[in-house]
């Protein structure tokens, strides 16, 4: 049996990663990833590798926080690589990365949630992490998102908000 590459998991923030803020009224980023705890806690077979960037709402992420996924990406020793990122401007990264890496090789999923990983008992987090580990060995190299239990490029992805769930574009059109 061949051994299984690292997975490389790249922590952007987004809601997947953040906790209810009574004061505010809503969700803001935790200071530090509870990823690799999670991902520790349901001892998977693979082995991983975490980067923890920066912990942001995706509406926050600059041009330059996207140069450094891809800086990230290009120095990755892995093949495998998930990256958590807010929902909001999800698809818009995912194209910044698609038209901005130099390597081939690799595939990379983007995927996160609607509702924190912590403290809400109805989250998508899991099943949406779970989920891209799990196409990771059935996609060719390139870039995806990965939400709601569907799979989709770089390009055609969109966020639904009245839907609260991502769809293609390519759908979109033809309805």
């Amino acid at each position: 049996m061949a051994a299984r590459s690292k997975i490389h998991i790249i922590l952007t923030g987004g809601t997947i990663d953040s906790k209810y803020d009574g004061k505010s009224d809503t969700v803001v980023p935790r200071r530090h990833s509870i990823i690799p705890e999670f991902i520790r806690s349901i001892k998977l077979y693979e082995k991983f590798q975490f980067t923890e960037l920066f912990m942001k709402d995706s509406r926050k992420i600059t041009k330059n926080d996207m140069k450094k996924i891809v800086k990230t990406l290009s120095d990755s020793r892995s093949r495998k690589i998930i990256i958590l990122h807010g929902t909001y401007t999800m698809p818009e990264t995912a194209r910044f990365l698609k038209a901005n890496l130099d390597r081939r090789d690799q595939v990379i999923i983007l995927t996160g949630s609607m509702i924190p990983l912590e403290g809400f008992t109805m989250s998508d987090a899991g099943f949406n992490l779970g989920y891209s580990i799990s196409q990771l060995d059935l996609l060719k190299p390139g870039v995806y998102v990965c939400m709601n239990g569907k799979t989709f490029l770089a390009e055609e992805s969109m966020k639904e908000i009245s839907r609260g769930m991502f769809v293609s574009i390519f759908s979109r059109i033809k309805q």
